[in-house]
């Protein structure tokens, strides 16, 4: 009897744990498929030093990515629930991953284009030096009918002793010239250009810009201010199958692998010639599956046009598709011009006269009242404005058009933002309107401030580009590049924006900048710019850590890995 209840009381603790071991494994079992629902990932990166830019969960080891989508981050132990036999594994040996850059003032079309036959050096301030390369050029592009060029410096020309029209057409005097100045608010062109665009001594200036002529005898001299040149350029950028396919060429050949190379996944074209057909380029490239960011088009707005016009024009050109890496759906218009042509719109006069207008405080491209027409009648239908403005009244009239204007759904921006009222630092937090501002030129750091005292004196000169005064007040802030004016390297805009004292970001701050806030400005916060489960894969891997380096060498980073809608779109093979 003794031996029979020993044995049953051995067989009941045998069924309890086995009930127990079946209850734990049914358990482990059921947390393992809570934690992927079954879901294999087909990459995961492993390993790593994971910067989220998620303030609730900002550092990882690693994320697992399901064709374009993100379907964990966490621990090396966790995503090991999300391997299958055919995910691809990638142990990234500490190395930092974040999400894709955005770089949302850019010109990748314009800056890129093979249509530019020959540069000219920006350091060089002897504009007879130029002689020889122009003519060079002519020699070596006979069938050409335009010659066009890019890259000195606007000071050359102010400060030559010879009229910079004699210079250009001792160079080329028989077929028309015409060289953007390195900031492209400034056009040095010779007769023939002249000729061709029926401008001479009697031709008004154009809205928003200046034709300069001489002070003798009242004859242009070959330079032309902000749109005065624009419009020259139209005409000889006027679009023909072979200036498209060079456009073509330039974007898929040169300029969309170099930004996949700098880890930058996202854009927005900065100015859109939509007249010179630039929008029919983008959707070739994307129709022939060789978009390799997603982008937003700025299309421009031209001063000179016709209010009823253009504004039939721009809406017939909106799109919007969210699924869709290429979308038309900014307008990109100019409240001023620049400081060094004195044409940025001031309160105050400058302090030197460089130019024969009624005024000595900049010029308007777009009145605040024309500013505010167009985004009446363009926000409603989808539009958010992308306004340039570098004066401290061009800054301001662009806030009163904006909040006179605008409603609650618009995510407007300013760009530039290199002289502002210190009144107006709040109301772009109150308006809602982002600060956009471009650092990595080294023009706009501290040590460069004192260059522009001789134009608007000491007290507005400083403090140039206030960013971080601006996010003190609350302001949104973006960092871009508007290449080609400064270079698209984001570790040199992150770099200088974290050591531009006294008007510095953090380097969270500025990272923020170049990623969800960008985002946010493209309408795409939702799915890229931060790295969260449920976002598209557009991530960036990096050499080192650049929170773990000197400030002073953030510039010296490398992109190993650019990911783009989970698939890679540049590896480093070195690496």
């Amino acid at each position: 009897m003794k031996n029979f209840i020993t044995l049953k009381v051995k067989m009941i603790i045998w069924i309890t744990l086995s009930t127990l071991i079946a209850a734990g494994c049914s358990s482990s079992e059921s947390k393992k498929e809570d934690n992927n629902m079954g879901i294999v990932a087909t990459k995961i990166f492993r390993n790593a030093a994971i910067y989220t830019v998620n303030e609730q969960h900002e550092w990882a080891q690693a994320i697992a990515i399901k064709d374009n989508e993100i379907i964990f981050v966490g621990s090396d132990k966790e995503v090991e629930n999300y391997i299958g036999p055919e995910t691809i594994i990638t142990d990234l040996k500490g190395k930092m991953m974040m999400p894709g850059f955005h770089d949302v003032h850019i010109h990748p079309i314009e800056s890129g284009s093979q249509n530019t036959q020959f540069s000219l050096d920006t350091d060089e301030l002897n504009a007879e030096n130029f002689i020889d390369t122009i003519a060079q050029a002519s020699y070596q592009n006979p069938n050409s009918k335009w010659l066009i060029g890019y890259g000195h410096s606007i000071f050359a020309l102010f400060e030559s002793s010879i009229s910079p029209l004699e210079i250009i057409n001792e160079a080329v005097p028989d077929r028309p010239v015409i060289i953007m100045e390195q900031t492209s608010h400034s056009m040095w062109v010779n007769s023939a250009a002249l000729e061709l665009a029926n401008i001479d001594s009697n031709t008004p200036n154009p809205i928003g810009g200046i034709i300069v002529k001489d002070e003798i005898t009242g004859e242009p001299n070959g330079v032309l201010i902000d749109n005065a040149g624009n419009l020259l350029m139209d005409l000889a950028m006027t679009p023909t199958a072979q200036s498209m396919q060079a456009d073509y060429n330039g974007l898929v050949q040169y300029t969309l692998p170099e930004l996949a190379k700098n880890g930058i996944t996202s854009i927005s074209d900065a100015r859109s010639f939509w007249k010179r057909d630039d929008h029919l380029t983008w959707q070739k490239v994307q129709k022939n599956n060789e978009l390799t960011a997603r982008v937003a088009v700025g299309l421009w707005a031209y001063p000179e046009l016709d209010d009823n016009t253009q504004l039939e024009s721009l809406i017939s050109l909106y799109s919007n598709q969210a699924d869709s890496f290429l979308r038309f759906n900014q307008i990109k218009l100019y409240s001023d011009g620049i400081l060094i042509n004195t044409t940025a719109a001031m309160f105050d006069e400058y302090e030197i006269k460089l130019l024969d207008t009624k005024t000595n405080n900049g010029v308007n491209y777009f009145t605040q009242s024309r500013v505010e027409k167009y985004i009446k009648a363009l926000e409603p239908k989808g539009f958010d404005f992308h306004i340039h403005a570098i004066g401290d009244r061009g800054i301001h009239e662009s806030l009163n058009a904006i909040e006179n204007a605008a409603s609650s759904q618009g995510r407007h921006r300013i760009t530039h933002v290199e002289i502002v009222d210190p009144a107006d630092y709040t109301r772009f937090a109150l308006l809602n309107v982002t600060a956009d501002a471009q650092v990595a030129g080294e023009f706009t750091n501290p040590e460069h401030w004192h260059e522009n005292e001789e134009l608007i004196g000491v007290v507005r000169s400083d403090n140039a580009v206030p960013i971080k005064s601006l996010n003190d007040a609350g302001a949104r802030i973006t960092l871009s590049s508007d290449w080609s004016v400064s270079p698209f390297n984001p570790f040199l805009g992150l770099q200088n924006a974290v050591t531009r004292y006294p008007q510095a970001l953090t380097l969270k701050q500025a990272i923020k900048a170049y990623t969800i806030n960008g985002a946010y400005v493209m309408r795409q916060e939702n799915t890229v710019g931060t790295i969260e489960v449920g976002k598209l894969a557009d991530l960036v891997i990096l050499d080192r850590n650049i929170f773990d380096i000197d400030p002073n060498t953030i510039n010296q980073t490398k992109v190993v890995m650019t990911v783009l809608d989970g698939e890679v779109i540049y590896q480093d093979q070195r690496k």
